[in-house]
């Protein structure tokens, strides 16, 4: 009996001390850094592959050489009605901790981070799900001359256009959750798809998306597809930033813990998204996201160039304004 309890002390022992190193090496997970992430930089949006896809935003992620860019790209829903909340920087306790983003029926809380192209900080403006069916907002998604079933326009006010990639702290977003973002918190979660992971997992291993590299503008800014970081599809950045100096790490304490639902770890010329550098004008005209209506008529042909923006839209609701269905 003695000698199992000591086994057992032992087995504890050994893993409080992995445990650490582990974190570190799986890029910011568990992991609070003590500089700010770099701001998100401004480029288009590839055109969607097909239909059925859903945009999940570009982001900073820290690995052993410091803050690298995740390129945006277009990915597979897990699941039929399920939306994409974006992870995030957040600061507390002296340090940046990341929230890793998950798919849910309702979009949450992702600290107010404008990532543009329908994430202005709070929901989706891009879409929604209906009869089993995406509806994109062409207004902010790139369907480019892809066979799209469902598309509407609407447009709206966006007042959040800061590239800022954080919240709290100095210069961060001062945003907090809303009751529906929450709400959202508490329902049931779906981790990253195994392309998503695969995808950061490619970009923590190429040298150029490195912030102390690229300078805040990455050439991979964005794909058509995740993990294809060349060929057609790929965009780069169109503005460079002040990069933050790689800093010390330390484990975080339990208050840097994501929010419930939220595990750890992981503009208008043209499509443009949030960008370090350049400052804003107060608000941009953008979609907002529609209630579930079903399109009254056929659409017309999509735009021959990707719609652009610098922000993403607010969290204003209303029906469309025009909606269209392609056949």
């Amino acid at each position: 009996m003695r000698f199992l309890h000591i086994r057992s002390i032992l087995a504890a022992l050994l893993l409080s001390l992995a445990l650490p190193l582990a974190s570190h090496a799986q890029v910011g997970i568990g992991v609070a850094i003590n500089v700010a992430p770099p701001e998100i930089p401004v480029y288009e949006q590839p055109p969607i592959p097909e239909d059925g896809y859903m945009w999940t935003p570009g982001f900073w992620h820290w690995g052993q050489d410091g803050y690298f860019w995740v390129p945006g790209t277009w990915v597979q829903p897990p699941a039929v009605g399920l939306l994409w909340t974006p992870g995030y920087w957040g600061w507390g306790e002296g340090a940046y901790a990341f929230h890793a983003g998950y798919w849910g029926e309702h979009v949450g809380f992702y600290g107010g981070v404008n990532y543009g192209f329908g994430y202005g900080g709070g929901g989706f403006e891009g879409g929604y799900w209906q009869g089993g069916h995406i509806f994109y907002n062409r207004s902010v998604m790139n369907v480019g001359e892809v066979h799209v079933t469902n598309v509407y326009n609407k447009t709206v006010i966006v007042n959040n256009t800061t590239r800022v990639s954080f919240n709290g702290g100095a210069g961060g977003v001062s945003a907090r959750p809303t009751t529906t973002e929450l709400a959202a918190a508490h329902e049931r979660h779906v981790e990253p798809t195994a392309m998503q992971t695969q995808h950061v997992h490619a970009a923590s291993t190429n040298h150029a998306l490195l912030a102390s590299v690229n300078h805040g503008a990455p050439a991979i800014a964005a794909t058509a597809k995740p993990g294809v970081f060349a060929g057609k599809g790929v965009v780069s950045a169109n503005h460079a930033s002040p990069v933050a100096v790689h800093p010390e790490t330390h484990t975080p304490a339990a208050t840097h813990a994501a929010p419930a639902g939220a595990a750890m770890t992981h503009a208008p010329a043209r499509p443009a998204a949030v960008s370090p550098g350049a400052a804003r004008p107060e608000s941009k005209a953008m979609t907002a996201h529609p209630e579930p209506v079903a399109p009254p008529h056929p659409a017309a042909v999509a735009p021959p160039h990707p719609p652009v923006q610098h922000a993403v839209p607010p969290k204003t609701q209303g029906p469309p304004e025009h909606e269209e269905k392609r056949d």
